[in-house]
């Protein structure tokens, strides 16, 4: 283990440093420095998943693939990095998931050379109906197929000693779009430091499959579904403000920024460990249990 953990920290500071040599060098000016830039950071990322492959020393990774970009996207950059060979994607349709979202994963799969299974989650879904008190609403249901989906991707990990790589992006990190201990559940999250045009920038340098980067943005938690129209905000919209606040110390100067901060701090306690006294005790032995 200790071999493989120096052998990743080697990897990821070789990788980093030779990117950004790259980039500073006096060679290379105007878009091809812009090409550079953009080399560099997508470089980043696989020196990020090596490493945490080495770290871990496990056999593979898997990952949860929808036929939308962002799982596409983190898909590509785990086959880049460890080699497609390594890499097991899951397609985890319900009863009302779209069959041209499985085609797209299954294309995707097979583009990147990685393997490809399908399980449905109809039978876990209809074990949670069947529980007393269950009453059918979007909100229940769509967390409960969140949190299926990542328990069936994590039954797949264990079974063959893989990390899970999760698909979170920025942009639906910090408003919250996310469930919890479901799809923003993961052991290395590549996608975590991009805005959403960001991803979408990495997918075109990528190649990702026209018909996913053409698709309207879709958790697919019930029929016709889309982020943006739950959210209320067009992406843009949101990696605008999430930006413009940041800069300007999460102070909001439009309406629009005023809504995407209620969000941020609506959805506070999903970026954070569940509240606890571990560090306090820490700090303080005299309370420790037994003092």
């Amino acid at each position: 283990m200790a071999n493989h953990r120096e052998l990743g920290r080697d990897v990821l500071k070789r990788g980093i440093y030779r990117t950004v040599e790259k980039i500073h060098s006096p060679t290379i000016t105007g878009e091809n420095r812009m090409a550079a830039e953009l080399g560099c950071r997508l470089g980043q990322i696989e020196q990020m998943i090596r490493y945490a492959y080495w770290n871990s020393g496990c056999t593979g990774i898997v990952i949860g693939v929808s036929g939308g970009v962002d799982s596409a996207v983190a898909a590509a950059f785990c086959c880049r990095a460890i080699g497609p060979e390594k890499v097991l994607g899951l397609f985890l349709p319900s009863a009302i998931s779209n069959l041209k979202d499985g085609k797209d994963a299954a294309l995707l799969c097979a583009r990147l050379g990685m393997e490809h299974r399908v399980v449905s989650i109809e039978p876990m879904l209809e074990g949670f109906r069947n529980m007393a008190g269950y009453t059918e609403s979007r909100y229940l249901t769509g967390n409960i197929m969140a949190r299926i989906r990542m328990a069936v991707v994590y039954f797949h990990a264990n079974l063959d000693h893989r990390l899970v790589c999760g698909t979170s992006n920025r942009s639906e990190y910090m408003l919250g779009y996310c469930t919890k201990f479901g799809d923003n559940a993961a052991d290395v999250q590549p996608l975590l430091h991009l805005y959403k045009d960001e991803v979408y920038e990495a997918a075109r340098e990528l190649k990702i499959p026209d018909p996913i980067l053409k698709k309207a943005p879709s958790a697919g938690l019930w029929e016709g579904q889309s982020d943006e129209r739950e959210i209320g905000l067009s992406y843009a919209e949101i990696d605008t403000s999430l930006r413009a606040l940041e800069l300007h110390q999460w102070q909001a100067t439009t309406p629009t920024e005023e809504k995407v901060l209620a969000l941020v701090k609506k959805s506070e306690h999903k970026r954070l460990p569940a509240p606890n006294l571990l560090a306090t005790l820490q700090k303080d032995p005299c309370i420790l249990p037994g003092n």
